[in-house]
Protein backbone atom coordinates (compact mmCIF):
# COMPACT_ATOMS: atom_id res chain seq x y z
CA UNK A 1 0.00 0.00 0.00
CA UNK A 2 1.38 3.44 -0.85
CA UNK A 3 2.35 5.28 2.32
CA UNK A 4 3.17 8.92 2.97
CA UNK A 5 6.42 9.04 0.91
CA UNK A 6 4.79 7.41 -2.10
CA UNK A 7 1.75 9.69 -1.93
CA UNK A 8 3.99 12.73 -1.47
CA UNK A 9 6.06 11.63 -4.47
CA UNK A 10 2.88 11.43 -6.53
CA UNK A 11 1.72 14.84 -5.26
CA UNK A 12 4.95 16.51 -6.30
CA UNK A 13 4.84 14.88 -9.71
CA UNK A 14 1.24 15.97 -10.23
CA UNK A 15 2.13 19.54 -9.30
CA UNK A 16 4.82 19.51 -11.97
CA UNK A 17 2.64 18.09 -14.75
CA UNK A 18 -1.06 18.78 -14.33
CA UNK A 19 -1.58 22.36 -13.20
CA UNK A 20 -3.53 25.08 -15.01
CA UNK A 21 -4.74 22.86 -17.82
CA UNK A 22 -8.43 22.62 -18.63
CA UNK A 23 -10.19 19.36 -17.76
CA UNK A 24 -12.15 18.62 -20.92
CA UNK A 25 -14.00 15.52 -19.72
CA UNK A 26 -13.46 12.03 -18.44
CA UNK A 27 -14.50 8.41 -18.45
CA UNK A 28 -15.32 6.19 -15.47
CA UNK A 29 -14.71 2.53 -16.23
CA UNK A 30 -15.54 1.25 -12.73
CA UNK A 31 -18.41 3.11 -11.09
CA UNK A 32 -17.61 2.12 -7.50
CA UNK A 33 -14.27 3.92 -7.72
CA UNK A 34 -16.25 7.17 -7.43
CA UNK A 35 -17.08 7.57 -3.75
CA UNK A 36 -18.86 10.92 -4.21
CA UNK A 37 -21.09 12.06 -5.79
CA UNK A 38 -23.02 8.84 -6.30
CA UNK A 39 -23.78 9.76 -9.89
CA UNK A 40 -20.84 9.18 -12.23
CA UNK A 41 -22.24 11.77 -14.62
CA UNK A 42 -22.33 14.33 -11.81
CA UNK A 43 -18.70 13.56 -10.97
CA UNK A 44 -17.57 14.18 -14.55
CA UNK A 45 -19.76 17.29 -14.84
CA UNK A 46 -18.35 18.62 -11.57
CA UNK A 47 -14.71 18.52 -12.65
CA UNK A 48 -15.23 19.36 -16.34
CA UNK A 49 -14.25 22.85 -17.56
CA UNK A 50 -12.14 23.47 -14.46
CA UNK A 51 -8.39 23.29 -13.96
CA UNK A 52 -6.18 22.14 -11.10
CA UNK A 53 -4.65 25.01 -9.14
CA UNK A 54 -2.54 22.83 -6.86
CA UNK A 55 -2.40 19.39 -5.26
CA UNK A 56 -2.38 18.97 -1.48
CA UNK A 57 -1.69 15.89 0.63
CA UNK A 58 -3.18 14.97 4.00
CA UNK A 59 -1.87 11.68 5.33
CA UNK A 60 -2.37 9.29 2.41
CA UNK A 61 -5.09 11.39 0.77
CA UNK A 62 -4.53 13.63 -2.27
CA UNK A 63 -6.66 16.69 -2.97
CA UNK A 64 -6.56 18.82 -6.09
CA UNK A 65 -7.96 22.30 -5.66
CA UNK A 66 -10.05 23.15 -8.73
CA UNK A 67 -10.68 26.58 -10.20
CA UNK A 68 -12.52 27.79 -13.28
CA UNK A 69 -10.15 27.59 -16.24
CA UNK A 70 -10.11 31.35 -16.81
CA UNK A 71 -8.88 31.92 -13.24
CA UNK A 72 -5.91 29.57 -13.67
CA UNK A 73 -4.57 30.99 -16.91
CA UNK A 74 -2.55 33.42 -14.80
CA UNK A 75 -0.62 30.43 -13.44
CA UNK A 76 -0.48 28.77 -10.06
CA UNK A 77 1.97 27.25 -7.64
CA UNK A 78 3.98 24.34 -9.02
CA UNK A 79 4.64 22.85 -5.62
CA UNK A 80 2.42 24.19 -2.88
CA UNK A 81 2.60 22.93 0.67
CA UNK A 82 1.15 19.48 1.18
CA UNK A 83 -1.27 20.49 3.92
CA UNK A 84 -4.76 21.54 2.87
CA UNK A 85 -5.06 25.31 3.07
CA UNK A 86 -8.01 27.66 2.76
CA UNK A 87 -9.32 27.54 -0.83
CA UNK A 88 -9.28 30.60 -3.04
CA UNK A 89 -12.56 32.55 -3.40
CA UNK A 90 -13.00 31.15 -6.92
CA UNK A 91 -12.41 27.53 -5.85
CA UNK A 92 -14.49 25.15 -7.98
CA UNK A 93 -14.28 22.39 -5.41
CA UNK A 94 -11.79 19.58 -4.90
CA UNK A 95 -10.88 16.37 -6.66
CA UNK A 96 -9.94 13.85 -3.96
CA UNK A 97 -8.01 10.61 -4.40
CA UNK A 98 -7.01 7.75 -2.12
CA UNK A 99 -4.75 5.16 -3.74
CA UNK A 100 -5.46 2.47 -1.09
CA UNK A 101 -3.53 -0.76 -1.76
CA UNK A 102 -2.71 -0.70 -5.46
CA UNK A 103 -3.83 2.63 -6.89
CA UNK A 104 -1.68 4.51 -9.41
CA UNK A 105 -2.13 7.95 -10.96
CA UNK A 106 -0.39 8.10 -14.34
CA UNK A 107 0.03 11.12 -16.61
CA UNK A 108 -0.18 9.74 -20.15
CA UNK A 109 -0.94 10.63 -23.74
CA UNK A 110 -4.46 9.57 -24.61
CA UNK A 111 -3.18 7.22 -27.31
CA UNK A 112 -1.39 5.04 -24.73
CA UNK A 113 -3.03 1.58 -24.61
CA UNK A 114 -5.41 1.14 -21.68
CA UNK A 115 -4.13 -1.01 -18.82
CA UNK A 116 -6.71 -3.65 -17.99
CA UNK A 117 -7.01 -2.26 -14.46
CA UNK A 118 -7.76 1.31 -15.57
CA UNK A 119 -10.70 2.63 -13.50
CA UNK A 120 -10.98 6.37 -14.24
CA UNK A 121 -9.68 8.63 -17.00
CA UNK A 122 -9.58 12.43 -16.69
CA UNK A 123 -9.00 14.21 -19.99
CA UNK A 124 -6.95 17.38 -20.47
CA UNK A 125 -5.89 19.40 -23.49
CA UNK A 126 -3.15 18.34 -25.91
CA UNK A 127 -4.45 14.77 -25.77
CA UNK A 128 -3.10 14.28 -22.23
CA UNK A 129 -4.94 12.41 -19.50
CA UNK A 130 -4.64 11.52 -15.83
CA UNK A 131 -5.35 7.83 -15.58
CA UNK A 132 -6.29 6.04 -12.34
CA UNK A 133 -5.16 2.41 -12.44
CA UNK A 134 -6.09 0.14 -9.53
CA UNK A 135 -5.70 -3.63 -9.60
CA UNK A 136 -7.40 -4.40 -6.28
CA UNK A 137 -10.18 -1.81 -6.81
CA UNK A 138 -10.04 -0.41 -3.25
CA UNK A 139 -8.98 3.07 -4.41
CA UNK A 140 -11.48 5.93 -4.39
CA UNK A 141 -12.07 9.33 -5.95
CA UNK A 142 -14.32 12.20 -4.86
CA UNK A 143 -15.54 15.48 -6.27
CA UNK A 144 -16.23 17.88 -3.43
CA UNK A 145 -18.50 20.71 -4.69
CA UNK A 146 -17.60 24.38 -4.05
CA UNK A 147 -18.31 25.76 -0.57
CA UNK A 148 -18.81 22.25 0.82
CA UNK A 149 -16.61 21.31 3.79
CA UNK A 150 -14.14 18.75 2.46
CA UNK A 151 -14.29 16.61 5.61
CA UNK A 152 -18.07 16.30 5.32
CA UNK A 153 -17.60 14.43 2.04
CA UNK A 154 -14.21 12.76 2.56
CA UNK A 155 -15.03 11.71 6.11
CA UNK A 156 -11.77 9.84 6.64
CA UNK A 157 -9.93 13.17 6.76
CA UNK A 158 -11.67 14.13 9.99
CA UNK A 159 -10.23 11.06 11.73
CA UNK A 160 -6.61 11.70 10.82
CA UNK A 161 -3.97 12.62 13.36
CA UNK A 162 -1.24 15.20 12.79
CA UNK A 163 0.94 14.78 9.73
CA UNK A 164 4.60 14.06 10.60
CA UNK A 165 5.67 17.17 8.66
CA UNK A 166 3.17 19.47 10.35
CA UNK A 167 4.03 21.83 13.24
CA UNK A 168 1.55 19.92 15.42
CA UNK A 169 3.69 16.77 15.34
CA UNK A 170 5.74 17.60 18.44
CA UNK A 171 7.29 15.37 21.08
CA UNK A 172 4.52 16.41 23.47
CA UNK A 173 1.88 15.52 20.89
CA UNK A 174 3.30 12.05 20.22
CA UNK A 175 3.82 11.36 23.93
CA UNK A 176 0.19 12.26 24.63
CA UNK A 177 -1.00 9.98 21.81
CA UNK A 178 1.00 7.02 23.14
CA UNK A 179 0.38 7.58 26.84
CA UNK A 180 -1.73 4.88 28.54
CA UNK A 181 -1.92 2.75 25.37
CA UNK A 182 -1.20 -0.83 26.39
CA UNK A 183 -0.56 -2.10 22.91
CA UNK A 184 2.60 -2.67 20.86
CA UNK A 185 4.25 0.48 19.54
CA UNK A 186 4.25 -0.94 16.00
CA UNK A 187 0.47 -1.36 16.10
CA UNK A 188 0.03 2.16 17.48
CA UNK A 189 2.15 3.71 14.73
CA UNK A 190 -0.11 2.16 12.09
CA UNK A 191 -3.16 3.85 13.65
CA UNK A 192 -3.95 6.89 11.50
CA UNK A 193 -5.43 8.61 14.56
CA UNK A 194 -1.93 8.52 16.11
CA UNK A 195 0.25 9.46 13.11
CA UNK A 196 -1.22 10.33 9.71
CA UNK A 197 0.37 8.68 6.69
CA UNK A 198 2.69 6.23 8.45
CA UNK A 199 2.36 2.59 7.39
CA UNK A 200 4.01 -0.79 7.69
CA UNK A 201 7.21 -0.04 5.79
CA UNK A 202 8.28 3.13 7.55
CA UNK A 203 7.06 2.10 11.01
CA UNK A 204 9.44 -0.88 10.79
CA UNK A 205 12.25 1.34 9.53
CA UNK A 206 11.77 3.99 12.23
CA UNK A 207 11.63 1.43 15.05
CA UNK A 208 14.86 -0.17 13.79
CA UNK A 209 16.68 3.16 13.73
CA UNK A 210 15.46 3.87 17.27
CA UNK A 211 16.48 0.41 18.53
CA UNK A 212 12.93 -0.37 19.72
CA UNK A 213 11.36 -3.79 19.28
CA UNK A 214 7.98 -3.65 17.50
CA UNK A 215 6.16 -5.49 20.32
CA UNK A 216 7.30 -3.01 23.00
CA UNK A 217 4.22 -1.62 24.75
CA UNK A 218 3.60 2.09 24.37
CA UNK A 219 3.33 2.43 28.14
CA UNK A 220 6.89 1.11 28.52
CA UNK A 221 8.48 3.79 26.36
CA UNK A 222 10.52 6.50 28.02
CA UNK A 223 10.19 10.14 26.99
CA UNK A 224 13.69 10.08 25.46
CA UNK A 225 12.65 7.15 23.28
CA UNK A 226 9.53 8.98 22.12
CA UNK A 227 11.63 12.06 21.36
CA UNK A 228 14.01 9.95 19.27
CA UNK A 229 11.09 8.15 17.59
CA UNK A 230 9.52 11.42 16.46
CA UNK A 231 12.83 12.60 15.03
CA UNK A 232 13.53 9.32 13.23
CA UNK A 233 10.01 9.04 11.75
CA UNK A 234 10.58 12.37 10.00
CA UNK A 235 14.09 11.38 8.89
CA UNK A 236 12.98 8.04 7.45
CA UNK A 237 10.10 9.64 5.56
CA UNK A 238 12.37 12.36 4.16
CA UNK A 239 14.91 9.75 3.02
CA UNK A 240 12.23 7.74 1.23
CA UNK A 241 10.73 10.82 -0.45
CA UNK A 242 14.20 11.72 -1.73
CA UNK A 243 14.41 8.19 -3.19
CA UNK A 244 11.01 8.49 -4.87
CA UNK A 245 9.26 6.16 -2.41
CA UNK A 246 9.30 2.38 -2.25
CA UNK A 247 8.32 -0.12 -4.90
CA UNK A 248 7.95 -3.68 -3.59
CA UNK A 249 4.97 -4.62 -5.74
CA UNK A 250 3.28 -2.08 -7.97
CA UNK A 251 3.92 1.51 -6.84
CA UNK A 252 4.77 3.88 -9.72
CA UNK A 253 5.08 7.64 -9.77
CA UNK A 254 3.01 9.72 -12.21
CA UNK A 255 5.55 9.08 -14.97
CA UNK A 256 5.42 5.31 -14.42
CA UNK A 257 8.79 5.09 -12.63
CA UNK A 258 9.52 2.80 -9.65
CA UNK A 259 10.55 4.13 -6.24
CA UNK A 260 14.09 3.34 -5.09
CA UNK A 261 13.90 3.23 -1.29
CA UNK A 262 13.38 -0.55 -1.16
CA UNK A 263 16.97 -1.18 -2.15
CA UNK A 264 18.29 0.53 0.97
CA UNK A 265 15.64 -0.49 3.52
CA UNK A 266 17.09 -1.44 6.90
CA UNK A 267 14.67 -4.22 7.83
CA UNK A 268 11.42 -4.08 5.89
CA UNK A 269 10.93 -7.07 3.57
CA UNK A 270 14.42 -8.39 4.46
CA UNK A 271 13.42 -11.47 6.47
CA UNK A 272 16.34 -13.91 6.70
CA UNK A 273 18.88 -11.42 5.37
CA UNK A 274 21.76 -10.05 7.47
CA UNK A 275 21.28 -6.82 9.37
CA UNK A 276 23.08 -3.96 7.63
CA UNK A 277 24.53 -2.89 11.02
CA UNK A 278 25.38 -6.01 13.05
CA UNK A 279 24.95 -8.92 10.64
CA UNK A 280 22.26 -10.67 12.68
CA UNK A 281 19.43 -12.33 10.76
CA UNK A 282 16.41 -10.06 10.22
CA UNK A 283 13.30 -11.64 11.72
CA UNK A 284 9.60 -11.25 11.06
CA UNK A 285 6.63 -11.57 13.40
CA UNK A 286 2.95 -10.72 13.07
CA UNK A 287 1.25 -8.08 15.20
CA UNK A 288 -2.47 -7.46 14.74
CA UNK A 289 -2.30 -9.36 11.46
CA UNK A 290 0.52 -7.23 10.02
CA UNK A 291 4.10 -8.32 9.40
CA UNK A 292 6.80 -6.63 11.46
CA UNK A 293 10.48 -6.88 10.51
CA UNK A 294 13.23 -6.28 13.03
CA UNK A 295 16.81 -7.06 14.09
CA UNK A 296 16.89 -9.00 17.39
CA UNK A 297 20.33 -7.60 18.18
CA UNK A 298 19.95 -3.91 17.31
CA UNK A 299 16.42 -3.61 18.73
CA UNK A 300 15.74 -4.24 22.41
Amino acid sequence: MPELPEVETVRRGLNQLTLNQEITGGDVLLNRTIAYPFSVDEFIHGIKDSAITTWHRRGKYLLAELSPQEDTEKGGSKDAESEIVAPSPSCAGYLGVHLRMTGQLLWLHRDEPLHKHTRVRIFFGDQQELRFVDQRTFGQMWWVPPKVVVESVMTGLAKLAADPFSPEFTVEYLAAKLRNRRRPIKTALLDQSVVAGLGNIYADEALFKCGILPETLCTDLQLKQIEQLRKVIIEVLETSIAAGGTTFSNFLNVKGVNGNYGGVAWVYNRTGEPCRVCGSVIQRIKLAGRSSHFCPQCQR
